[in-house]
């Protein structure tokens, strides 16, 4: 059974295929094209889906679109190329809610999903057991708790449906003084209306917040006090809970799900272009009927180049290269450079599926250098000095740093630094003893892996600083060409792209 799952398609769309019972491939539409259209279908991820799954469109049992959708009829006409496929369509957030559940390791769950909106609803909850999902309670808009959370994000200064991570970790440096204020917006699961207006917030908030507009950092810990009270009376007395929808991207409430509950799983594409993977497992399980439980596993589902596919781009552009032939040449080329406090950026293997990186398309450096934080944000990032950046761990040595959560596998939560290592690590701190963690198994990336051991061996610390390799808002970079413009238009020292080394 062949399925291709289509999501996101008013905005962030993406494709995904399951193929003989594995997902075989999963693209944003973004990273490919770079300049996606809303309201398009993502033909280029379908096409890169096909390819990677060695399919054809006539290999292809069904198609699954995750709603909203365009009006009109120029969606499904496009769609003729699926000849013999069955086509249905899967409302938004039980595409969030499949997307969350199936792939988690859980047999029975409560599953979440909050966003801004998608068909009329904002956020849900379902009881997951074995392959069914069963809606218990929908939360309509405009009683939207991601809405509270973008207007918080617009009164601070910052882009709402952009920028509201930010608000979480400025939220780690301050105390919820607010939290009152915003009990009276939420009640239950409706939001006041009274203390919105066209603009944003009303009068009767900024009354109430009285002249404390300046204390950002207080605002930001209310606001988030806020939703974690919100998503822990949801879920109730849960023993496991999936979250999935943008919210499911806060990693500091991920944080607090992890010590409240025996387990949590926040899908790591939680967002629109996730709904294209929730499609897919909802055929498979919901229409298909299928038992059998998929293994999300690292989420390295996009395209990868082959050394030829490389080299003819670093060739393309005139660039000056070594050539790494094997697995430990590449290591050592990356070791050497990040052992002089070199910013490396490493492109490898299949593309993540999901805005974060996890080892594939990364900028890498050292812990030992006490700039590296300064010059990432500085140099390659252009962002505010306090920006702070995950911290990558081989996941069997992981506890002799850090605290963390099973979420840290797909640097989807915040753990907290061991108090002997809290100097060493200051770069990455958050606030108090918090930092971002990734933890990496040689089974998901035995690469990267491999090239956080042996930095370990060489300095004596197997940890590296690790941010998404993009500039300037873009998505992960895709393909070599991509790579080589970021390098070039960045402080990036040198770039491990497959087998070659370039420095400048």
């Amino acid at each position: 059974m062949n399925i291709l799952g289509i999501g996101g398609v008013l905005g962030d769309a993406a494709a995904a295929v399951i193929k003989d019972g594995q997902i075989a491939a999963a693209v944003e539409e973004a990273k490919l094209t770079r300049r996606p259209e809303p309201g398009r279908l993502p033909e280029a991820a379908i096409a890169a889906c096909l390819k990677l799954a060695k399919l054809s469109p006539g290999d292809i049992d069904h198609v699954a679109l995750a709603r909203p959708l365009p009006t009109g009829s120029a969606l499904p006409s496009a769609l003729r190329v699926f000849s013999k496929a069955k086509m249905d369509t899967v409302d938004h957030h039980a595409a969030h809610a499949a997307a969350a559940y199936y792939v988690s390791p859980f047999e029975e769950a409560t599953v979440i999903t909050l966003d801004r909106e998608g068909d009329l609803r904002c956020g849900a909850r379902w009881h997951g057991a074995g392959n069914t999902l069963t809606l218990e309670e929908e939360i309509l808009y405009p009683d939207s708790i991601a809405e509270l959370y973008g207007h918080v994000t617009e009164l601070l200064g910052l882009r709402a449906r952009s920028d509201e991570h930010r608000v979480q970790w400025l939220s780690m440096s301050g105390k919820p003084r607010f939290a009152e204020l915003f009990g009276r917006i939420i009640h239950d699961r409706a939001i006041d209306p009274s203390f919105y207006d066209a603009g944003g917030f009303s009068a009767k908030f900024h009354a109430a917040l009285g002249d404390d507009i300046s204390a950002r950092a207080d605002i930001a810990a209310s606001m988030q006090h806020a939703l974690e009270t919100y998503v822990m009376r949801l879920a109730g007395n849960a023993t496991n809970v999936c979250l999935g929808g943008g919210v499911a991207w806060n990693a500091v409430l991920i944080a607090a799900l992890e010590r409240r509950f025996k387990g949590v799983f926040a899908q790591p594409a939680a967002g629109n272009a996730g709904t294209a993977l929730g499609a897919a497992l909802h055929a498979w399980h919901g229409i298909g009927g299928q038992t059998k439980r998929l293994d999300g596993g690292s989420y390295y589902f996009g395209p990868d180049f082959t050394v030829q596919e490389v080299k003819e781009a670093l060739e393309n552009c005139k660039l000056r290269f070594k050539l790494l032939e094997t697995v430990p040449a590449r290591i050592d080329a990356a070791v050497t450079q990040l052992e002089s406090n070199h910013i490396v950026a490493w492109m490898q293997g299949r593309m993540e599926f999901g805005p974060r990186a996890l080892g594939n398309r990364s900028i890498l450096a050292s812990p030992r250098d006490p700039y590296s934080t300064e010059n990432l944000n500085t140099f390659i990032k252009h962002r505010e000095a306090s920006r702070k950046f995950a911290a990558s761990v081989p996941v069997e040595l992981a506890s002799e740093y850090f605290e963390t959560g099973p979420n840290a596998r797909h640097l989807a939560s915040v753990g907290a630094v061991r108090a002997q290592y809290k100097e060493q690590f200051r770069g990455a701190i958050l606030a108090g003893d918090s930092v971002r963690v990734h933890t990496v198994s040689k089974e998901d990336n035995p690469l990267y892996w491999g090239l956080l051991h042996a930095f370990g061996a060489k300095t004596g610390l197997p940890v590296l600083y690790n941010t998404s390799f993009n500039l300037f808002r873009e998505p992960l970079v895709c393909t070599p060409r991509d790579a080589v413009r970021s390098f070039y238009s960045s402080g990036i020292d040198a770039m491990v792209a497959g087998n070659f080394l370039l420095e400048k």
